[in-house]
């Protein structure tokens, strides 16, 4: 039988992962899988909408049905094990569940400390970044690029999530790829789809970046990441931290208009003004 427990973003990918399978491995809809499985058609939806934890024989019986062997299944088990855990740790190249959790957001409020955030980044900007970074192969640079571009479509839609970026006069300040690229990247941050709020180079915070994801019908989750791993979080308490961090952002950062007239200057002045400044960084 399966186990009814709050859903997380690493079990709603793979339960999304196993309805992909269904539909491409068979050609049964959910309550045709359902019945010839023999179980309630409400099962399947909960398992593929990540809401219910399957049993060992329940996902033998699952993916046999999709035509899958037994080496399958134990690579798709030891991914599941702690699908419902509130802390999921995952491999940094592992974009499938950031996209999934990021495009299904009602709400999503972040937090960056050393570059502009992805989902307004620049073609040229992302390149260059990963480029600086040197954590990638230079061969999977387009294909990463690519992704990112791609995860900027929710910006896009009709129903588009509300968006709100804070984003560390650091990031500003920091020279990615030429000058040119940086101006196109102060532009691109101008764009009104969604708020910018620019935290000062002298305010007195010190916090790492993250991101709060809200759902409609599903716990928020907070999420950070590094050059080697993605961190997914459900834990209440540090969804409570998080949302204080959020409140003291709130008290430090510039107003939305504030904001607008410093990436306005940014944009506007001679990349030397900068760098004279005293503002350049690796």
């Amino acid at each position: 039988m399966t186990t009814s427990t709050p859903s997380t973003a690493y079990s709603r990918d793979l339960g999304d992962e196993l309805r992909r399978l269904r539909e491409s491995c068979t050609n049964l809809k959910g309550v045709a899988l359902a019945l010839q499985l023999g179980w309630d058609p409400s099962k399947v939806s909960n398992i593929e909408h990540g809401k219910a934890r399957p049993s060992e024989i329940d996902l033998v019986q699952y993916l046999t049905m999709c035509g899958k062997d037994t080496d399958y299944f134990e690579h798709f088990k030891r991914r599941y094990k702690n699908a419902f855990e509130e802390y999921i740790v995952l491999v940094s190249d592992n974009l499938r569940t950031l996209a999934m959790a990021e495009s299904t957001a009602r709400t999503i409020t972040s937090y960056d400390t050393q570059a502009v955030p992805g989902l307004v980044q620049t073609p040229e900007y992302a390149d260059s970044l990963y480029r600086m970074g040197g954590y990638i192969a230079e061969d999977r640079i387009p294909t990463v690029v690519q992704f990112r571009m791609d995860r900027q479509s929710i910006l896009k839609r009709h129903n588009r999530p509300t968006c709100l970026f804070y984003v560390h006069e650091h990031a500003l300040q920091t020279q990615v790829g030429g000058d040119r690229i940086m101006k196109d990247q102060y532009a691109r941050l101008l764009f009104r789809g969604y708020t910018i709020r620019i935290v000062p180079a002298d305010a007195a915070l010190v916090a790492t970046s993250c991101v709060l994801w809200e759902y409609e019908k599903a716990l928020p989750v907070a999420f950070t990441s590094t050059d080697l791993a993605k961190v997914f979080v459900q834990d209440p308490g540090a969804i409570a931290r998080t949302r204080l961090l959020f409140d003291r952002l709130d008290e430090v950062a510039l107003d939305e208009e504030q904001s607008r007239s410093k990436l306005a200057e940014y944009a506007g002045r001679p990349r030397e003004d900068l760098d004279d400044a005293g503002t350049r960084m690796a």
